[in-house]
């Protein structure tokens, strides 16, 4: 449990820096976020990588992770209509988020969300947070505990909609675990092409 505190805690040091209005201008928020996201993956593994064995790797995952992406696109883009309709505040804080690829190479982002940082997120939030905690205490206060917690480390953006926007896509992602855990390979492929879709190839 020491090992999975210490974990969490780097995670809202690193994302703190990211994303912190008095942080982020000093740092290369993709390469820290790839670094970070690395970094927090391997520890994970390291720790337990016991998700891998429970998963299963076929195409049939694949193709649902690509599918549950497509579903969770349509969910924000409901979402960020709405948002924009009840609030002021909510599509300059989005137009925020979209600010951090400005220079970025598409490419470049696209690779960097498809390969690292999607899978790597699921690996640590899911594969290895939310099962530890699930197997502690129960699959419903693991599933619970861990979508707030992956929420929360977003906070320091002081930025409402990015914060809601963890908040929902971790609603999904560990609602999903917590009901069809060896779907985690589905999550993890969802997890990094809703990355793409929404950030690069097709934005809100």
């Amino acid at each position: 449990m020491k090992r999975l505190v210490l974990s969490i805690v780097l995670a809202t040091v690193l994302w703190s820096v990211m994303f912190s209005p008095l942080t982020a201008p000093h740092v290369n928020f993709w390469l820290m976020m790839s670094l970070s996201a690395l970094t927090l993956s391997v520890l994970s593994l390291r720790f337990d990588a016991g998700w891998r064995r429970e998963s299963d790797s076929s195409w049939t995952n694949l193709l649902l992770g690509i599918v549950i992406a497509v579903a969770l696109w349509g969910i924000f883009w409901t979402g960020d209509k709405v948002s924009t309709w009840l609030f002021d505040f909510a599509r300059p804080q989005v137009n925020l988020i979209y600010g951090m690829k400005e220079g970025a190479s598409p490419w470049l982002l696209s690779v960097l969300m498809l390969v690292l940082i999607g899978p790597a997120e699921e690996i640590f939030w899911r594969g290895y947070v939310q099962r530890t905690l699930s197997r502690r205490w129960t699959p419903n206060a693991g599933f619970v505990v861990t979508t707030l917690v992956y929420a929360l480390v977003h906070a320091a953006s002081c930025n409402f909609m990015l914060v809601m926007a963890a908040l929902v896509a971790g609603v999904v992602w560990g609602g999903l675990y917590r009901l069809y855990p060896r779907r985690m390979w589905a999550i993890i492929v969802s997890h990094a092409v809703w990355d793409v879709a929404v950030f690069v190839w097709f934005p809100i």
